[in-house]
């Protein structure tokens, strides 16, 4: 009886969990558009712009991870072929966000004041990813790959799965933030970083969709 209650529920096993939160640090910790808009906003208006900025970001990241588990069940309830169809396109879809991240020129930094206040920063921050489509893809085709439909409702585990990404995205996006504060100079003259956000970004992008691709095909055959 208790050992079928987190199935009913829709809670995500231990194992899967762990995954999605390896996966989503492993994405978070390599600078993407939205660490390197956090950077930028460290180095030119300082740590408590930054903070405020990702105050913002967050918030809309969870408005994303809402609205894709209301798409994904609705998917589900219509389709398990559909939702098949939705796992491919997502690992699709990770493999050429990894390919496009390759092939663009690296970020630059500028120290210029920009003169945002607080709330203007985080205001912007919201609006940043709400109304970004790339946030929204992306989403689509992340959480899906780690939904089990055999334990239970799939909203649910989008909800906890999504959570704990933007759980550690508000810890791993700080720290970001604070570091760019303190290394400030270094940034503005270092080749490390871009290097990093292009390369190394982009190849764990393209593995996780062909991960998330073999692990469909089973399934879908």
């Amino acid at each position: 009886m208790h050992e079928s209650t987190p199935y009913r529920l829709g809670i995500p096993s231990l194992d899967s969990l762990l995954t999605f939160a390896a996966a989503s640090l492993a994405l978070l910790v390599i600078p993407g558009p939205a660490v390197l808009y956090i950077i930028n906003r460290s180095v030119s208006d300082g740590r408590s712009v930054a903070l405020s900025a990702v105050a913002g970001l967050e918030i809309g990241n969870f408005f994303h991870v809402v609205a894709a588990t209301a798409g994904l069940s609705a998917i589900i309830a219509a389709s398990q072929t559909a939702f098949t169809a939705v796992k491919w396109i997502g690992a699709g879809y990770l493999v050429f966000i990894g390919l496009r991240t390759l092939l663009r020129k690296p970020a630059v930094f500028s120290d210029t004041s920009t003169s945002v206040t607080l709330r203007r920063s985080f205001t912007q921050g919201i609006i940043v990813n709400i109304f970004n489509p790339k946030v929204a893809l992306f989403f689509l085709s992340f959480l899906p790959q780690f939904i089990d439909t055999g334990r239970g409702s799939p909203a649910l585990q989008s909800l906890i799965l999504g959570s704990t990404f933007v759980l550690i995205g508000c810890i791993t996006d700080a720290m970001y933030a604070l570091t760019a504060s303190a290394l400030r100079a270094r940034l503005l003259t270092g080749r490390s970083l871009p290097f990093v956000q292009r390369y190394v970004a982009g190849t764990v992008f393209v593995l996780l969709g062909v991960v998330a691709g073999t692990a469909v095909a089973p399934t879908s055959s």
